[in-house]
């Protein structure tokens, strides 16, 4: 490239990079197998400069994904030596401390070579059907139960495919065809994202990314400390207390915002639980900066630059900074929390900026379905796994978002789409009225759902579900979104984490997810948005007018 381009040309070729990223992304979707990936986009993708820094990511995706790929390429080149990549390799690693903070994630790494030199890195994540073990749930006591580790190695040596890791999952894992067809899938991606950057570097006449490279994180990086700069100088701490397991779990943070970082201390939080709840430090990372991020600098692109001015400590052992060998099957549960554990201290300072808590935790649930009658050719087991959302917490200024992912940003996945892969009904999912936390603005609302065996199947389901005990809080004099429960359809209730629950026939799975804060004192809800919360059935008649004093 020659010496002369200006910076108007960089920015394209950086908007031409993102393009690239959101295509390798779609590309897996497109090949996946999984409905978590092709319906719910529980992906991440993204592009790497030679030294493994990351570049740019695709915008499908979520931020527990994203930020700890992120960090996972470089223990990829510390464990196989960049001296050792070829064209034509792929290496693999789903090591909850490397990758992502669970063994149902499998992260994919591919080297870009040009002219035979190492010029960067296609990685991608997608999260699995089934792994192994005991399946997805949180009773293990070691990660040892929870299903196949697999540690950073080659997927692809040289273009040749690893029949005997191949072959070691197909024999691990119950759902062999998808969980192998998504490793390839997870290949495919970062392919097709190679294929499309050396097409876009012979149009630009590139030999390598490292101008446009540093202009990206230059840029990403002088924009990020400008934001941080213009902040109160100072410290702030938050806590909150979630449901937990055995015993509930207290998170404490304490934030201290100085002229080129913000420091996130998690000193305090609660240890490590002897269940499959624990979080590793690289999910804890990943999204304390998004959480970070999203309120201080949310317009600047996502990359190695404009992540590194938010750092994150934690003390070994608590159960933010779980070590091997500590369960870590659900870290998700405690995981989504962090974010509105950070928003809270945020809010002390930037109070006109940050939203009431939202439901958080995404109420995941992976159902087992088996054939009553062994001897029916026709019939098979079959592991359906679906993400649902609670409501997102009030904002300053608008209300919350009903049944949307935040922080983990997952698509909503369909009932036909479920249906489909697995032998359940689902019989109901809506909004659930009356669970979103009173306010001048009104929290977002959760669902109900009803789930069912097909005719011949029985059902069972591990439990892991939060935000029973403790509901989500609201912010400025709003309310308290409603708790969640779970319960058979027979009236009995369920724990929110446990043991695999056998559904009696005929019975239904009773999900009733938790609702968003509210924002601001109720008295101050305007008489129009109340009308039209009955109307639509948001809010009930007789909430209106004991809450609101509606008279309508």
């Amino acid at each position: 490239m020659s010496g002369n381009v200006s910076n108007i040309q960089r920015q394209v070729m950086w908007n031409r990079l993102i393009s690239v990223v959101e295509e390798q992304a779609l590309t897996l979707i497109r090949t996946a197998f999984s409905t978590s990936v092709r319906e719910a986009g529980d992906l991440s993708a993204g592009v790497f400069d030679e030294q493994g820094r990351m570049l740019a990511q695709a915008v499908t995706g979520t931020p527990g994904h994203v930020n700890a790929m992120a960090e996972a390429v470089g223990h990829f080149m510390r464990d196989l030596g960049v001296e050792t990549f070829a064209p034509g390799d792929v290496y693999i690693t789903n090591d909850p401390w490397k990758g992502t903070g669970h063994l149902h994630d499998l992260t994919v790494v591919s080297p870009v070579f040009r002219g035979g030199r190492l010029i960067g890195f296609f990685a991608c994540t997608a999260h699995v059907v089934d792994i192994g073990g005991r399946g997805f749930g949180p009773d293990g006591r070691e990660v040892y139960e929870e299903g196949l580790f697999i540690p950073i190695m080659r997927f692809a040596d040289r273009g040749e495919v690893n029949r005997d890791l191949v072959n070691i999952v197909r024999n691990n894992v119950r759902e062999a065809d998808q969980v192998v067809g998504d490793i390839y899938a997870l290949a495919a991606c970062n392919e097709i994202g190679e294929r499309r950057l050396q097409q876009m570097m012979d149009e630009f006449g590139l030999d390598n990314l490292n101008d446009l490279g540093e202009f990206i994180l230059e840029n990403s990086r002088i924009a990020t400390l400008a934001k941080i700069a213009a902040l109160p100088r100072g410290s702030f701490s938050n806590e909150m207390r979630v449901d937990g397991y055995e015993d509930q779990v207290l998170m404490k943070v304490k934030l201290t915002i100085e002229a080129d970082r913000i420091l996130a201390d998690y000193a305090g939080t609660s240890g490590v639980s002897s269940y499959g709840i624990n979080v590793p430090m690289i999910y804890t990372k990943a999204y304390t900066c998004y959480g970070l991020k999203c309120s201080v600098a949310p317009e600047i692109p996502n990359n190695a630059a404009s992540l590194a001015p938010f750092e994150v400590v934690a003390p070994e052992g608590c159960i933010l900074n779980a070590q091997r060998p500590s369960p870590v099957a659900v870290r998700h549960v405690l995981g989504h929390f962090v974010p509105d554990v950070v928003l809270g201290a945020l809010h002390q300072f930037l109070p006109d900026r940050i939203p009431a808590e939202g439901a958080g935790t995404t109420w995941n649930i992976q159902i087992s379905a088996t054939p009553k009658n062994p001897q029916d050719a026709a019939a098979r087991s079959a592991q359906i796994l679906m993400f649902n959302s609670g409501g997102g917490g009030a904002r300053p200024s608008v209300d919350g978002l009903n049944a949307t992912a935040f922080p983990s940003g997952i698509h909503t996945m369909p009932v036909e789409a479920t249906e489909q892969v697995g032998p359940i009904v689902v019989w109901r999912k809506e909004l659930r009225p009356d669970s979103g936390g009173h306010g001048k603005f009104r929290g977002g609302l959760g669902q109900v759902m009803e789930i069912e065996a097909a005719d011949g199947y029985a059902i069972a389901f591990n439990a892991m579900f939060d935000r029973i005990l403790n509901p989500a809080r609201g912010r400025v004099g709003g309310a308290a979104g409603e708790a969640g429960s779970v319960q058979l359809s027979d009236g009995t209730r369920l724990k929110g984490k446990g043991s695999r629950v056998e559904v009696p026939d005929g019975l239904r799975i009773m999900l009733a997810l938790p609702g968003g804060g509210g924002y601001g004192d109720p008295a101050g809800r305007a008489g129009e948005q109340v009308a039209s919360d009955v109307h639509n059935g948001y809010v009930a008649p007789e909430t209106a007018r004991s809450v609101y004093g509606f008279r309508g």
